[in-house]
């Protein structure tokens, strides 16, 4: 308890701590309707955009926030009005979203040898991020971000589920699918944009897909595994700050990764041995 105290005095770690909390209830809530409608893709291809947004608006001498979220966001929406879902177009996105990588090298290139005199480090915290460095005015930003994108979400989540269960008969009834399914990937592109300058780009999307996998495996209601995908993302985030802390040669986006990861595998072997129980179970009631 005394070295918990001590960690929470640190204004560094209060800062991570609220801007990480925030952003993991984002990541949870949105992963949960990733995970479901089959579109992990998207959320890695995202995290390729917010990376090369960043860089290009580096290049340009900007903000990278600017490019992160101008770039997460647009390419969210497009590919939703494109509807994604189906398959059939998984390798022509693929090379696109590969080609968009490669130009994000492109103007890494030109900030290195042009701009990175005044921020040198810009590109690693864009790739891992840097929870730690958080100040209180970006905490406070995260929370209006992250409040925003989540009533957003929340106001569309109803017809969303509907329309990800029975997308045909969500489409009869009247629901426009693929104006939602637009929506959705804009807010998927803001949480990327969100959640990269706490645990960058390369591995954002494990604390959207673990927690929300785990999630669905451990509760077949949806709204119950709605919210508890949220909550098992706050749990991986303060446990991998936590962690991080204590061990400080590991960085904290691998901790808080590791700690997803661990909730998945949790998850995937409680779900096996209650299945293998209802399965016995079955068995010896038929004999």
């Amino acid at each position: 308890m005394n070295a918990l105290t001590a960690m929470l005095e640190h204004p560094f770690i209060a800062h991570a701590l609220l801007a990480g909390t925030v952003v993991a209830v984002l990541c949870g809530l949105t992963g949960y309707f990733l995970v479901q409608r089959g579109e992990v893709f998207a959320g890695d291809a995202l995290g390729h955009v917010a990376y090369t947004g960043a860089m290009a608006a580096l290049a340009a001498g900007l903000n990278p926030r600017i490019g992160l979220f101008a770039a997460a966001i647009a390419a969210g929406f497009t590919l939703g009005l494109g509807g994604i879902r189906g398959g059939t177009d998984d390798v022509a996105i693929g090379s696109f979203f590969s080609w968009i990588l490669g130009l994000g090298v492109l103007f890494l290139t030109y900030y290195t040898t042009h701009r990175s005199g005044g921020n040198g480090n810009a590109n690693v915290n864009v790739l891992f991020g840097s929870i730690f460095g958080i100040n209180a005015a970006a905490a406070a930003t995260a929370m209006i971000v992250a409040a925003a994108a989540v009533a957003v979400l929340l106001m569309v989540a109803r017809p969303l589920l509907f329309a990800t269960i029975d997308p045909a008969v969500a489409r009869a009834a009247g629901v426009p699918t693929r104006l939602l399914g637009a929506v959705f990937l804009a807010v998927v592109g803001t949480t990327v944009a969100e959640a990269t300058p706490l645990v960058g780009s390369v591995v954002v999307l494990g604390l959207l897909a673990a927690p929300a996998a785990a999630a669905t495996r451990l509760t077949d209601r949806p709204w119950t595994a709605f919210w508890l995908s949220a909550a098992l993302a706050v749990l991986s985030v303060w446990a991998g700050i936590t962690l991080s802390y204590a061990i400080p040669a590991a960085p904290a986006s691998f901790t808080i990764m590791t700690v997803a990861a661990c909730c998945y595998l949790a998850a995937f072997l409680l779900d096996r041995l209650r299945r293998h129980r209802t399965h016995v179970t079955t068995e010896l009631s038929i004999s």
